[in-house]
């Protein structure tokens, strides 16, 4: 999940880098190699966007390769936007040595830059026994293999609390229609049926992707991805129409679409976990879990639980993923310590440090499912692993920031747009056209 409220100001971060940067030689070495102390008196930097309780949940994990390696670590937290705080300590000759990278257009635009290093053999080798292939194409740019996912999100799962369901005589869905059938049956009983954050134009973006991805399937989704269809496409017409249904329903909207636009996501979770429910289902990813635990006190699988994104029409169910990469910068002062940090990351022993602390999904298949902390837990990453190949990574994370990632424009803005009047799906999509082609067009220029 790449959207955080977390911002750190350029001058801390600055002079968190510049201590955390030190030069150190030394030998090749990996994060299991020697007597445990080969990387004694290097530190790694690391960078990446997580604070509060993933910033020291990670700790832990950089914690255990310093118990392994002997090399110390710094984490710094960046902020949402990763890429411009990592441009501008590349640029003043003050980079961290590791970012860890929650968009693959972040990713391909690094390697672009030739900021990135691939991984070495050893790295690799996880990779390919470990994940399944789809996760080493994201992590590649021009059959280089430079990132390893090593946080992922499985953002097709609906949340719900029990009681409100119960009440209403109504069972998880196993369709895309029944799930609307049941929303209406919810609203019929006195409780709107969805807490859909509008104002938060990124949620609106996996709805799609969810039903895109059903309805058209993998292939298809890839191209629009990579943008090789145009989202004039008959395929984004008969989505967004299959989408209008819900957005277009005000019954199974709590406030309507007026008050959806006025909900953000963290409001969303509150509408049906918070101490008066205002809605039964929230759509989202399996991160929900953590703020109906941690704000609201939830007890996961008992009073709030999910289902998996349903089917829609003949389509299969949908795997979205997002997903943080760790990779090496060039201009980093401790190639080869970053490099051994990359190699633990890659290992199910580093992720089992997380599962255990909840809050985390791993893409690796070599986890075991019992290192998780509770069932809900893993079920959801029982799902993402399940789905093998067919995973597909969020597409607004794949897309240039100017259309897939940026607050009141783009993608962002025309799905609310969408949200407010959708009534014209193939206007919606000549305009989403539109806003993809100059951004594409941009980002290939520049």
């Amino acid at each position: 999940m790449r959207r955080r409220s977390t911002a750190v100001c350029a001058s801390a971060l600055a002079t968190a880098l510049a201590l955390g940067a030190t030069a150190c030689g030394g030998d090749p070495v990996t994060a299991g190699g020697g007597d445990g102390k080969a990387l004694a008196g290097q530190t790694v930097t690391v960078a990446g966007v997580w604070s509060g309780a993933e910033q020291k949940n990670f700790q832990k994990v950089l914690d255990a390769f310093t118990e392994k390696t002997g090399a110390q670590t710094r984490f710094v937290s960046t902020g949402d936007n990763v890429s411009t705080v990592v441009g501008s300590k590349i640029e003043g000759g003050n980079a961290p040595d590791v970012v860890m990278v929650p968009q693959v257009g972040v990713l391909r635009q690094f390697a672009a830059r030739k900021w990135l290093t691939p991984l070495s053999k050893t790295a690799e080798k996880s990779v390919d026994t470990g994940y399944a292939p789809v996760w080493k194409g994201y992590g590649s740019v021009d059959g280089a293999l430079y990132g390893v996912y090593f946080k992922a999100s499985n953002k097709s799962t609906v949340w719900y609390g029990p009681d409100t369901l119960d009440q209403a005589g109504v069972k998880p869905p196993k369709t895309y229609d029944e799930m609307l059938a049941a929303g209406r049956t919810v609203a019929d009983s006195g409780v709107p049926a969805f807490a859909v954050a509008g104002e938060d134009g990124w949620t609106l973006t996996d709805w799609f992707e969810n039903v895109y991805l059903s309805q058209a399937g993998p292939e298809k989704y890839d191209r629009l991805a990579r943008h090789e269809i145009k989202w004039t496409d008959p395929s984004v017409v008969e989505a967004l129409t299959t989408l209008s249904k819900l957005f277009s329903d005000d019954r199974l909207l709590a406030g309507g679409r007026k008050g959806a636009l006025a909900t953000d996501f963290p409001g969303s979770v509150e509408k049906v976990f918070g101490p008066k429910p205002e809605a039964g289902m929230v759509y989202e990813g399996d991160f929900v879990a953590g703020i109906a635990k941690d704000e609201f006190g939830r007890k996961i699988g008992e009073d709030a639980a999910f289902f998996p994104f349903p089917p829609v029409g003949r389509g299969e169910a949908p795997v979205v993923s997002g997903g943080d990469a760790a990779v090496v910068l060039k201009d980093g002062r401790n190639q080869k310590a970053a490099m051994a940090l990359l190699e633990f990351l890659a290992t199910p022993q580093a992720a089992a440090v997380w599962a255990a602390e909840g809050g985390f999904l791993s893409p690796n298949k070599g986890l075991d499912l019992g290192a998780y902390g509770d069932p809900t837990l893993r079920a959801t990453a029982k799902s993402l692993i399940d789905a093998g190949d067919s995973v597909r990574f969020d597409m607004s994370d794949q897309a240039p920031a100017a259309f897939g990632g940026t607050k009141g424009a783009g993608e962002w803005k025309i799905l609310q747009d969408f949200l407010r009047d959708p009534s014209d799906p193939a206007a919606t999509a000549a305009a989403l056209e539109a806003a993809a082609a100059k951004a594409y067009r941009t980002a290939n220029q520049g």
